[in-house]
């Protein structure tokens, strides 16, 4: 059975593909109700770590749990063996992420709508990925889903994924003049926004824009403040424990807002509060308008000075588990008029879509984008200078199976290469990345025969110096439909090799 899995910061949505429908897969929580999502939890029980629906019944009661295990991935210094604190006890991050997958896994095999599975059916997917993730967060994504018991067949942009089920509920809206959707996804840690080219079913991301620090988690942390204020208490007053429950707490009070709510209430610190809606709507305005400044690049300005929709756009589409918050699909609408859709799946969209992608009867084609550039600092001048050298473009598009190749060869200038590579937003007018710019890994590779022979020799400890008739050097980048970049560079006069995935 092949599904689509949208591992989210809040919640985790699973559809699946059954003879051209997609369905949202049900689970079974704790109360025996049937709910369309797993909880992004984990918590310590007092024996065993304990994910889902029974972390969040510790959350509830009091106990050590931990929220928001995806955003954590977002940093782009976490590695797969990076401590994360959970009560008194800390664990490898790795080890967190796909116990969780793991915990889903078994819950679509033994308490869902499509359970029971057989033992040794395999679960293939299509998994989710936010548009601006760094190499490193892809690459530990596929790794704890498969260490969870996932077959991954794919990874493609949530936003991108977005777009597939947009195409399928509204396709009304598309036409000869206009084949663009902007897909606007707020989820509970990230905001992407991308604007697809649509044409039947093949699909062409034009660009993507976002941010990897703002998400829904930022709106329960506005509504905490709130909350803390009516206390008259303060965030350093309270312990680590009492804060996450009030975070909790604040999330759920924010999922249960409709149009017609005049105040919120959350159970916080053994107290009922009541705050205004209008106070809340208040605090968010300025979270709202980063989203919409993140996108900018996406619409246009017309004649009266707003911004708009350009004429090639079929609708605005809003997905994203925080998406469903009433404000902001109010704020959208009053700038950019009717061509805004609310999906009616806000949170399983991406799901919905990742199903549709893992449909091999679909029909469905994406040519994704890489979103970061990539590009390398090298020595120049007997190592007293680095050079900037960028290697794929941030608008480098991608086949929808297969991989993009880049070869390069020169005659090496030096004893020993320091390739340096970084990913990167944007560049200067000379090339150099500017912005957002983040390290993808770092190789050091020797160019003469002596120290390639030389296993013991630390390379980093090896002096920078110029050589004369230096080796034919190969350097391959190949790009997976997974943005995921792969580096060799070989000596095609040895034959010595180093191979590695950057960002790992």
């Amino acid at each position: 059975m092949r599904f689509g899995v949208d591992f989210g910061t809040t919640h985790t949505t699973v559809a699946y593909a059954d003879r051209g429908n997609y369905p949202v897969v049900s689970f079974g929580n704790e109360a025996g109700d049937w709910i369309d999502y797993i909880p992004s939890l984990v918590a310590w029980d007092g024996a065993k770590l304990v994910y889902g629906f029974e972390a969040e019944a510790v959350a509830l009661t009091g106990g050590d749990f931990l929220r928001s295990i995806k955003r954590l991935l977002s940093d782009v210094d976490v590695t797969p063996n990076t401590q994360v604190s959970l009560g008194e006890r800390s664990y490898p991050i790795m080890e967190l992420v796909s116990g969780f997958l793991a915990y889903v896994a078994q819950q679509v095999r033994e308490s869902s709508t499509i359970s029971p599975l057989r033992e040794n059916e395999p679960l293939e997917a299509v998994i989710g990925i936010p548009a601006h993730a760094f190499s490193g967060q892809r690459l530990m994504t596929i790794e704890a889903f498969e260490r969870g018991g996932w077959q991954v067949l794919s990874m493609i942009n949530e936003p991108s994924a977005a777009g597939f089920e947009y195409t399928q509920r509204y396709a009304s809206t598309i036409n000869s003049k206009r084949t663009r959707v902007l897909v606007y996804d707020l989820g509970g840690g990230t905001f992407d926004a991308s604007l697809v080219s649509c044409e039947g079913k093949r699909h062409e991301v034009i660009d993507s824009y976002g941010h990897n620090q703002l998400g829904g988690d930022d709106f329960d942390s506005a509504l905490a403040d709130l909350v803390l204020a009516k206390l008259g208490r303060e965030r350093e007053q309270l312990s680590s424990r009492e804060l996450n429950l009030l975070l909790h707490e604040c999330r759920i009070a924010k999922e249960s807002l409709n149009p017609n709510s005049r105040s919120v209430a959350v159970e916080a610190l053994g107290k009922s509060v009541s705050v205004p809606v209008k106070a809340f709507y208040e605090a968010i305005d300025e979270l709202i308008e980063r989203t919409f400044a993140a996108m900018e690049p996406l619409v246009h300005v017309n004649a009266r000075g707003k911004f708009a929709l350009t004429t090639e756009t079929a609708g605005l589409y809003v997905v994203g588990g925080a998406a469903h918050l009433p404000a902001i699909t109010r704020a959208l609408k009053q700038r950019y008029g009717y061509r805004v859709h609310r999906s009616s799946y806000t949170a399983a969209s991406t799901a919905i879509g990742l199903a549709i992608a893992a449909d091999p009867d679909s029909g469905y084609a994406l040519y994704d984008k890489l979103s970061r550039g990539v590009g390398v600092f090298r020595e120049m001048r007997g190592g007293q200078e680095v050079s900037f050298d960028p290697l794929l473009g941030a608008d480098l598009s991608l086949a929808p199976s297969g991989d993009v190749s880049l070869v390069r060869t020169y005659q090496a200038a030096h004893n020993v290469g320091h390739f340096r590579f970084v990913e990167y937003t944007e560049t200067d007018a000379y090339g150099v990345p500017v912005g957002e710019v983040s390290p993808a890994g770092t190789v050091l590779f020797p160019f003469t025969r002596q120290l390639q022979e030389d296993r013991g020799v630390d390379l980093a400890e090896v002096a920078v110096e110029r050589i004369d008739n230096g080796p034919l050097i190969e350097e391959r980048y190949v790009v997976s439909s997974a943005s995921t970049v792969q580096v060799t560079i070989t000596d095609l006069s040895t034959g010595f090799s180093i191979t590695c995935d950057l960002g790992a």
